[in-house]
């Protein structure tokens, strides 16, 4: 069935049915138990191999998270949709940054360890800005999705070289969430990963299929449900985990949770579908030109937010859900063909832009004042 409707005319309108409904919920649950399997199943499988509960959390549980937008944006490639593979990624980073990193920090402010500031998070901004200029020239090859591969795995070896230099009190704090859980044995990790992998491959085909159904039923295109509805969906995972952990005052697990997931989407998530894609990966130019460019200014804005103080604030929460309500409003007016789209956007720009810069310059003053 999603041969069937990825070969239908483009831009065509039509209703979306029922069944095709019921399949984007089906999906949307598939994918939100299978990323929970895969965490599970992978945070207990690595301890019983003796990884430290740190590299876990920032890694294997990071990859667990991230399993749906994987599945999705593999599956979209494969099927030659590169504006749903490309978008559910850049779409998905954006909103861990500015809505999960925002929300949870609105619930509880967040305390960012060290190790994220000097090393994470700048890689994090690293590999945006490499893919901005690697799709520059409006395709992501095969060539390209090698070198994001290499980086990934040479961020993995130095996070492992990382992990025993963490202090005890972050370690506790992993060790808390993701230390072995009684009757977990190793068959039984094994086997909550499968299945956890099984509901993402089903889960992401039966959500593909609905979101191209939704976009072509409203007539909008397939870049633009990627960016938002599909991104809401596979991000939910990351979501979740942020909130839960900032709940249990376990904030390094929220933050770390949200960066590494970046991270891995960049790098892997991209850098596989560009090698699977046949012809590599088609990069829209308003990809380029707008949505790129906004993942980084989110990506730079953490920063100093984190390097002050090593704290995000509620206020510094709040400006970054206003900064994705703002970016939002202006896909969707856009998309609809509503001419307040230029007011969406130059209140993006001439507003919520000033207003995070303002809030960085009061973080600056606030911690030297600390």
């Amino acid at each position: 069935m999603l041969t069937w409707m990825l070969t239908r005319t483009p831009g065509r309108r039509r209703s979306v049915t029922g069944w095709e409904a019921a399949l984007g919920l089906a999906g949307l649950v598939a994918l939100a138990a299978g990323g929970e399997f895969v965490v599970m199943g992978a945070a207990h499988l690595a301890r019983r191999l003796g990884l430290s509960p740190l590299l876990i959390g920032v890694t294997v549980v990071s990859l667990g998270t991230s399993a749906p937008e994987l599945a999705v944006s593999v599956d979209a490639a494969l099927a030659g949709k590169a504006e749903v593979s490309v978008g559910n990624v850049v779409g998905s980073n954006l909103l861990n940054t500015l809505v999960v990193l925002g929300v949870s920090s609105l619930i509880v402010p967040l305390v960012v360890t060290q190790r994220l500031v000097w090393w994470d998070v700048p890689i994090m901004i690293g590999a945006t800005v490499l893919v901005l200029g690697l799709g520059w020239d409006g395709n992501l090859g095969a060539v390209d999705g090698g070198i994001l591969l290499v980086l990934l795995a040479t961020y993995l070896v130095v996070a492992t070289l990382l992990s025993p230099r963490e202090g005890a009190a972050v370690q506790r704090e992993y060790e808390s969430e993701f230390g072995e859980a009684a009757g977990m044995t190793l068959p039984r990790s094994l086997l909550v990963a499968a299945m956890g992998l099984v509901l993402l491959i089903v889960g992401a085909d039966f959500f593909v299929e609905a979101a191209v159904a939704l976009a072509r039923g409203l007539g909008v295109s397939e870049l633009v449900i990627s960016l938002t509805v599909v991104a809401i969906g596979t991000s939910l995972p990351e979501l979740v985990t942020a909130v839960v952990a900032a709940l249990r005052g376990e904030d390094d697990i929220a933050v770390g949770n949200v960066v590494g997931s970046n991270i891995m989407n960049l790098l892997l998530i991209l850098g596989l579908a560009a090698l699977l894609a046949t012809g590599g990966l088609a990069v829209a130019p308003e990809i380029l030109t707008f949505d790129l460019p906004m993942c980084t200014a989110a990506a730079v804005a953490c920063l100093p937010i984190f390097w002050t103080g090593h704290r995000m604030e509620r206020v510094e929460g709040g400006v970054f859900v206003l900064a994705y309500t703002a970016y939002s409003s202006v896909l969707v007016l856009s998309a609809l063909g509503s001419p307040a789209a230029a007011s969406a956007r130059a209140a993006l720009y001439f507003g919520v832009g000033p207003l995070t810069l303002l809030t960085i310059g009061w973080s600056v003053v606030r911690a030297r004042r600390l």
